[in-house]
C-alpha cells in the first residue's frame, strides 16, 4: 500500500500556546497539543457529534470536541490521566469554586496545626521520595480534601493535590521517569506545600473559568476500560462514532513514554489500588515469549531486523504491536460507515531501527475496511518527549527519538 505523506509546516505549531485555558492543568508526558487535535476536527469533524478517543490521556482531544460543539468519549487505563481528563472537562459553578478555595486558604492556619495528628498514608518508599514534613503537610490536605462533599469539587482539588505531590517530591524536576535530585540539593529542598496547593488551585480555577466562558454545552465521559480487550457496546455500540483523534503511546511504556512512573507517587497519595500497575497493563507491557509474524511487511521486516540485534527487544515490539493490533480492531467496529480516524503517532526507533508506526496504523486499519486518506507530516517542537535516549543503555552512548509525528488520516469505506 502506497501511503500519501505530506510534510506541511503549518502543523508544527512551533509558536503556539499550548497551554490554553484548561490545557494548563497538570504536566502529563508526550502530550497531543490542542492545536494539533483542534486542526484535525476543523478539517474532518464539521459534521462530527461524537468524537472517540481510545487512549485519551489527559484529555486534550476531549476538550477540544467540546469547544466544537462535539460530544466526546475518552477511556485510559491510568487513573491520574482519567482524573484530570474528567476535570478538565467538568462544568463547576464559579461562585462554588471561588468559595471552596476561599475556604480552604482560610483554613490553612488550622490545617498547619493539625500536622502532628495526621498520619501519612504507608505506601513502598514513601521516605525515600518526600521528607517527614513534606510527608506530614501533604497528609493534612489529603484529609481535607477526603471531607470534601461534592465530588466535582473534591476532583477538582484532586488534580491540585497531585501537582502539588510531583513539586514537593524529592524527584527530578522536568524528568517524567522517577529520579531522586542529588544529595546536596535535598538538605536545602524545603518546599512550602501548603502555598503550592494554593497557586495551583488559583490557577486552575482561572482556566475551568475561562475555558467553560468558551463551552458550547457538549458532553464528555471518561472510562476506564481497556481498549486491547473490549469496548463495551453500552458504552459505544458498533458504528456509533463519527471521529475518533488520538495519539497512541509510541511503544511499552518501560521503554518509551514512562507513563506509570510519572504518574506514580500521585496514584499512590491519591490512593488508586492499580498505582504500580500501569506500564505492566498497557500495551506491550506483558512480553511475548516467542517472536511472531504479523502478515504485515513494514512491520515483519523491522523486527526481523531488530531480532538480529537483541532478541528480547523485537519480542517486547512485537508483544506492543499485537496489544495495539487488537485495540485498533475494537477501535475499527465502532466507527461509524463513512467515520474517520486520526492517529498521531512517532515512528519510534529500536536498537538504531525505526519502527514505521505510520504505516502499521494504517495496515491495521486497512484490515477493517478502512482507506487511507493521508498523513501529515509536522515536527514535534512542542511534544513533552526526550530527543535522545540511551538504545544501548552504555552510559554516554545516545540516539535520537523522534523528531516527527504523524498525522496518519483514514476513513471507513461505506
Amino acid at each position: 500500500m502506497v501511503l500519501v505523506k505530506i510534510r506541511d509546516e503549518e502543523w508544527d505549531f512551533r509558536s503556539a500556546n499550548t497551554r490554553l485555558h484548561v490545557h494548563v492543568l497538570h504536566a502529563y508526558p508526550a502530550m497531543m497539543i490542542p492545536q494539533v487535535a483542534g486542526r484535525i476536527l476543523d478539517e474532518l469533524g464539521a459534521s462530527a457529534r461524537l468524537l472517540f478517543d481510545p487512549y485519551c490521556g489527559t484529555g486534550t482531544s476531549l476538550v477540544e470536541a467540546n469547544l466544537r460543539g462535539i460530544d466526546a468519549v475518552g477511556t485510559d487505563i491510568n487513573p491520574l490521566a482519567r482524573l484530570i481528563a474528567k476535570v478538565k472537562t467538568t462544568y463547576i459553578p464559579p461562585d462554588e469554586l471561588t468559595a471552596q478555595i476561599r475556604h480552604f486558604i482560610l483554613s490553612v492556619p488550622d490545617l498547619k496545626s493539625e500536622r502532628a495528628k495526621v498520619e501519612p498514608p504507608a505506601f513502598p518508599n514513601i521516605d525515600y521520595w518526600f521528607k517527614k514534613g513534606t510527608q506530614r503537610d501533604l497528609a493534612v490536605i489529603k484529609n481535607y480534601i477526603e471531607n470534601l462533599a461534592d465530588e466535582d469539587v473534591r476532583d477538582f482539588f484532586w488534580v491540585a493535590f497531585s501537582e502539588t505531590v510531583r513539586a514537593s517530591s524529592l524527584t527530578r524536576k522536568g524528568e517524567f521517569k522517577l529520579y531522586r535530585i542529588p544529595k546536596h540539593q535535598i538538605a536545602k529542598f524545603s518546599p512550602n506545600v501548603f502555598t503550592i496547593m494554593q497557586e495551583k488551585l488559583l490557577r486552575n480555577a482561572r482556566a475551568l473559568k475561562g475555558y467553560f466562558r468558551l463551552h458550547t454545552g457538549a458532553s464528555t465521559r471518561v472510562y476506564d476500560f481497556n481498549t486491547v480487550h473490549e469496548i463495551p457496546k453500552s458504552v459505544l455500540p458498533p458504528e456509533s462514532v463519527d471521529i475518533v483523534v488520538t495519539s497512541p503511546p509510541y511503544g511499552d511504556s518501560r521503554t518509551t513514554v514512562a507513563y506509570g512512573q510519572f504518574s506514580r507517587l500521585s496514584n499512590q497519595w491519591l490512593g488508586y489500588e492499580e498505582a504500580n500497575q500501569v506500564d505492566k497493563r498497557s500495551m506491550g507491557g506483558k512480553v511475548l515469549r516467542e517472536l511472531r509474524r504479523f502478515g504485515v511487511k513494514a512491520l515483519d521486516d523491522t523486527i526481523a531486523q531488530i531480532a538480529e540485534i537483541d532478541e528480547r527487544r523485537a519480542r517486547e515490539v512485537a508483544s506492543f504491536y499485537t496489544d495495539y493490533r487488537a485495540s485498533i480492531k475494537n477501535v475499527a467496529e465502532v466507527v461509524r460507515k463513512g467515520g474517520v480516524v486520526a492517529y498521531v503517532v512517532g515512528n519510534r526507533r529500536v536498537k538504531g531501527v525505526q519502527i514505521p508506526t505510520d504505516a502499521i496504523t494504517a495496515e491495521f486499519f486497512r484490515e477493517h475496511g478502512f482507506e487511507h486518506v493521508k498523513t501529515f507530516i509536522r515536527a514535534i517542537p512542542n511534544k513533552r518527549m526526550p530527543l535522545r535516549n540511551s538504545p544501548t543503555n552504555v552510559s554516554g552512548v545516545t540516539a535520537p527519538t523522534m523528531n516527527y509525528e504523524y498525522v496518519v488520516v483514514l476513513r471507513k469505506q461505506v
